[in-house]
């Protein structure tokens, strides 16, 4: 066992969890806190560890996208809730989805079976004094720590809201309107689609706005993040707004008709029993009772019981650029280190990856080298690019995309002309600096 005081990791969420397993494969002795189940937050459902709050899907796998790259770049780092992920799987097309249920299970078997990990359950109500200590208490930090980092000096607080979209009994759903396929037919039939066609999309529609919110409190104001905006709220920008996103039927072929539909409702697997789905797409702030009015004039959702509905809660940032170094540490508190969607990245594997450097930046002080910083082209190098600087005076929660690589090389744009294809061999090339990166620097984990 490396000799080092105990590294606290508060909160056992995605980042907390990457953490702490990471730093007790190293050897170091890890004290991981979590409130949970004695304090709850307003979107979790259960005290389990590393519990998906909104959706099951950490997002595309497709080879030429950011977030297959990102993945990839963790899974080559050794990352122990990715590895988690891929053994949960449930279809999802192209996208990499778990059974929520198991997902946690496979990560507290994991950190039970690490004697160096204490799970201490308790709320941890000021920042602890010693350190190295890791603060990953994600967006629904609790209002007293929140209170002791604001009055520390840790400067102010950002938040938006964001939503949960609502789960729905699989044995509720209307097969004879809905059917199962993924878009182009790619990835099986692993969601579940409900057609509407002109008449029923503007129905749903007029209903959408017209439905009753719940209330923000006084003195909040609705900040939204742009990439889940509550779908009320989407709709609110015009009446063929949804049709371009959550509810577009391209791909897709109604076999009752044989056409594509105007509009559609996909709804992926919540778990490996196909007890329940989600609504993709579908997250709100709407009464309980107007869902259930206005999502079962979808066809195929007429007789629909909701499992979970739709819920939005206030998400709490840090304003990293203005308070973080690249390291995710704190300038102003020295061995103080940030981890997940506390440092304004928005996430599942967002926050598996500020897990995993947190881990990796305190185990470097720990040996006294210096911070670690990936190569500028990398996803993980873009991500502690944005971190350092981005706009403080209007520092907005990111997912990782394209938009925070460096620009491709002009010849990959000769050379390829679909986009698609660029983005591949774009993935391809950075995979393997990235790999060479990591040899050298010796960051793998066995």
């Amino acid at each position: 066992m490396n000799q080092a005081r105990v590294i606290q990791v508060i909160g056992a969420g995605l980042a907390g969890c990457e953490a702490a397993l990471q730093l007790a494969d190293r050897g170091y002795p890890v004290e991981l806190w979590e409130m949970r189940p004695e304090a709850m937050t307003p979107a979790h459902q259960t005290g389990d560890p590393a519990e998906l709050v909104c959706s099951n899907s950490l997002k595309s796998e497709a080879p030429g996208s950011a977030p297959y790259l990102l993945k990839e770049e963790l899974r080559r780092l050794g990352s122990r809730l990715l590895q988690a992920a891929d053994r949960c799987r449930v279809p999802a097309g192209q996208a990499l989805a778990v059974d929520r249920r198991l997902f946690s299970r496979h990560v507290a078997d994991a950190l039970a079976a690490r004697p160096h990990i204490r799970l201490v359950r308790q709320e941890a109500r000021r920042i602890p004094d010693t350190r190295p200590v890791i603060l990953a208490t994600g967006p629904l930090t609790s209002d007293t720590l929140a209170a002791h980092l604001q009055t520390e000096g840790s400067g102010a607080h950002l938040y938006f809201y964001d939503a949960i979209s609502p789960v729905i009994a699989w044995d509720s759903l209307d097969f004879s309107v809905a059917w199962a396929a993924s878009r182009y037919g790619k990835g099986g039939d692993d969601y579940i689609n409900c057609p509407l066609d002109r008449p029923a999309y503007l129905a749903f529609y007029e209903a959408l706005v017209g439905a009753e919110e719940y209330p923000l409190r006084d003195f909040e104001q609705a900040i939204y993040f742009e990439g889940c905006l509550p779908i009320e709220e989407l709709a609110r920008r015009g009446v063929d707004t949804l049709r371009f996103g959550p509810m577009k039927p391209v791909g897709l072929v109604d076999p009752r008709t044989g056409r594509e539909p105007y509009a559609a409702v996909q709804l992926r697997r919540e778990s490996l029993l196909t007890d329940a789905c989600n609504m993709v797409g579908f997250q709100n702030h709407l009464r309980f009772g107007e869902q259930r009015r206005v999502f079962r004039l979808i066809p195929g959702l007429q007789r629909a019981e909701f499992v979970r509905y739709g819920q939005m809660h206030r998400n709490t940032y840090l304003n990293a650029p203005r308070l973080l170094t690249p390291a995710l540490e704190f300038r102003a508190r020295p061995g103080l280190f940030i981890a997940g969607q506390l440092c304004g990245l928005e996430g599942y594997v967002e926050a598996i990856a500020t897990g995993l450097l947190a881990s990796l930046q305190v185990h470097r002080r720990l040996q006294d080298l210096p911070p670690l910083l990936f190569p500028r082209q990398t996803a993980l190098g873009s991500l502690q690019h944005f971190l350092e600087h981005a706009d403080p005076e209007d520092y907005q929660p990111v997912n990782m995309t394209f938009s925070l690589l460096p620009p491709p090389p002009p010849e990959l744009k000769r050379r390829f002309r679909k986009k698609s294809d660029r983005n591949a061999r774009r993935v391809e090339q950075i995979l393997q600096d990235f790999e060479k990166f990591i040899h050298a620097a010796d960051l793998t984990v066995s």
